[in-house]
């Protein structure tokens, strides 16, 4: 039933219900660390106010929680590409277990700072940071913070950039063995999604991890499920509601 209610104020967060069921998180003090208090995080130590509040209760992102704790075994190495403060990185940490090893992928200055400060809290050890952007090339590139301050994206516009970040490419770095093979793929990168897929292509063709990806905008999600099934993996929607062709949510896996 609570699971519910935090949904449900999730989802409409500008609705009276929504308000109202928020209104005990403005007495949460901020940039404290605070148990998680359901589901499969629970029990994980949370900064307060790093990012949605969903997070902290466990309802974060619920089925696709789910998913991702079924794909993920343990002993499994896996890539997480746009880790923000870590909700998955901790998640993955904790499936994969001490055998298991876990690379965090994230460019944004202010959410490495947050997620490092989650694995310390938490004395994960089988977890490295790569404070980078994936993409198709390496080198550097613009990065322009949102509104939101938990979310930016690559830019091409100098002009709105906050500050160059780093790119790398799974080929490159699995190619050079700076990363092990891996077998599970998170994908969410606020529109990069196919340049980072561009840039593992022959790490996806070798290896063929599973991949959890969310896409942003109808050209990128049909670029990125034509490169896919290239590849040779089956997509399915993480929404049953919803179409393949509309969703932005969906599972890759080897055909």
């Amino acid at each position: 039933m609570a699971r519910s209610m935090w949904q449900a104020a999730n989802f409409y967060p500008g609705s009276v219900f929504g308000k109202i069921i928020r209104l005990p998180l403005r007495l949460v003090p901020k940039n404290i660390g605070i148990p998680v208090l359901t589901g499969r995080m629970s029990g994980f130590k949370w900064i307060s106010d790093s990012s949605n509040a969903t997070c902290w209760i466990g309802v974060y992102e619920s089925e696709k929680q789910e998913v991702f704790s079924r794909i993920v075994k343990l002993g499994d190495v896996v890539f997480d590409l746009g880790s923000n403060v870590g909700f998955y990185t901790l998640l993955a940490s904790r499936i994969t277990g001490p055998e298991g090893r876990v690379f965090s992928f994230e460019p944004s200055v202010r959410n490495v700072f947050y997620l490092r400060r989650h694995l310390q809290m938490n004395a994960i050890e089988n977890c490295r940071v790569i404070a980078a952007a994936v993409s198709s090339q390496e080198g550097t590139a613009h990065f322009e913070v949102s509104k939101l301050p938990v979310t930016g994206r690559i830019t091409s516009e100098s002009s709105t950039s906050d500050y160059d970040v780093k790119t790398v490419t799974l080929d490159g770095m699995v190619g050079r063995g700076l990363l092990p093979r891996p077998n599970v793929i998170k994908c969410d990168i606020e529109g990069e999604e196919f340049e980072a897929l561009r840039g593992a292509r022959a790490t996806l063709l070798q290896y063929k991890p599973v991949i959890l990806l969310a896409t942003h905008g109808a050209a990128v999600h049909a670029r990125c499920c034509d490169l896919l099934r290239e590849l040779g993996y089956r997509l399915t929607s993480l929404e049953p509601s919803q179409d393949l062709r509309i969703t932005d949510e969906v599972l890759a896996e080897p055909a």
